[in-house]
């Protein structure tokens, strides 16, 4: 059966939105409006599998939001919700828990990661966010994904649910005439190399909003002064810049700095390396704080004023999940026909 094509993705509302987030998801869902119909979700029940202050999630979702409109995601061509306001994501999430099975969930890493040695008093959520994730996906019956590294394993999990409940069912599926599956099952979308940020302290660790300095990252909202400043202070070595870029590899700080620079310019490391190889990083990063300024903060300033105006951010989020919710309706509609719930 061929399914019409689709991008779902999802972003947590965790607050301090920085380079790493914009390079690494949001250029790439504001790239994608161009080819395919996208849905862009506030993922903040996801948020809740860890404790959040809820004006702190109210004001983070928002943030996101802005976010998403400040870097060119169109709320009228396509879809811009947050996921508690569609009720389909958890009503899909419960028959999917009743399909996936417990030895699926076990083997992934990252609610290892997450919960650390004190696994028994983690939340369930934080155990079983993989399955409402594959309902996030599949209540839109989304075709394929944006995902990094960390994801693609939830992913799997999606398709895994996604071909279990089509086989399952599949007599059911074919009775109330929706062919040979119901669920397509998702693709992973990647759009050339991952950018992936690296912190400007640490070339070997990820850009995190919860390293406790301010200066391993640049925020989205910072202004042009402390990207600058931040810029100049990013830690390098003595040698100048190579002329190739395997010579990269071994030095993982320069790397960074040229990922970073290849990407603000939509350019490969190597067309940096050819404008830059040989060059001080003194020389380097003046190019790098222009470049990065004049890319960063139009951004940062159209954040700030959509933050500023919260109703207009509701009322994006209000039409955009009224839109979510006539897809996700049918989809449930037809699920409870094929499992055999009764009624309307």
């Amino acid at each position: 059966m061929s399914f019409r094509e689709r991008v779902f993705s999802g972003v947590q509302p965790t607050g301090n939105l920085h380079l790493g987030n914009y390079l690494g998801a949001i250029k790439r869902f504001v790239a994608l409006q161009a080819s395919h119909d996208c849905i862009y979700c506030v993922v903040d029940m996801h948020a809740m599998t860890v404790w959040q202050e809820p004006s702190e999630l109210a004001r983070n979702t928002r943030e996101v939001t802005a976010a998403f409109l400040a870097c060119g995601i169109d709320p009228e061509k396509h879809i811009v919700f947050n996921q508690s306001q569609v009720a389909e994501h958890a009503e899909l999430a419960w028959v999917f828990s009743c399909v996936a099975r417990v030895g699926w969930l076990n083997r992934m890493t990252q609610f290892k990661e997450k919960a650390g040695k004190d696994r028994e008093n983690a939340s369930v959520g934080l155990y079983s966010y993989p399955v409402l994730m594959a309902s996030d996906i599949l209540v839109y019956r989304a075709t394929h994904v944006p995902v990094g590294e960390d994801q693609k394993q939830h992913l799997e999990l999606a398709r895994d649910i996604a071909q279990k409940f089509n086989n399952d069912f599949a007599e059911s599926i074919r009775g109330h005439g929706h062919g040979d599956a119901f669920f397509p099952l998702p693709e992973p979308l990647i759009q050339g190399p991952a950018t992936r940020v690296m912190s400007l302290r640490d070339g070997t660790k990820k850009m995190s909003k919860s390293d406790p300095s301010d200066y391993s990252r640049i925020n989205l909202t910072d202004d042009a002064d402390a990207i600058a400043q931040k810029i100049r202070k990013a830690k390098t070595d003595p040698e100048p810049l190579p002329h190739d870029v395997a010579a990269l590899e071994r030095r993982p700080e320069a790397d960074n700095l040229v990922g970073i620079y290849a990407a603000l310019k939509d350019v490969t490391k190597a067309d940096v390396l050819a404008e830059f190889g040989g060059a001080q990083f003194s020389t380097f990063k003046a190019a790098l704080i222009d470049l990065a300024v004049s890319v960063l903060g139009p951004i940062g300033s159209e954040m700030k004023r959509l933050v500023r105006d919260p109703a207009y951010i509701d009322s994006v989020l209000a039409s955009g999940a009224e839109r979510a919710r006539v897809i996700a309706s049918e989809t449930m509609q037809a699920v409870k026909q094929i499992v055999g719930f009764v009624g309307r």
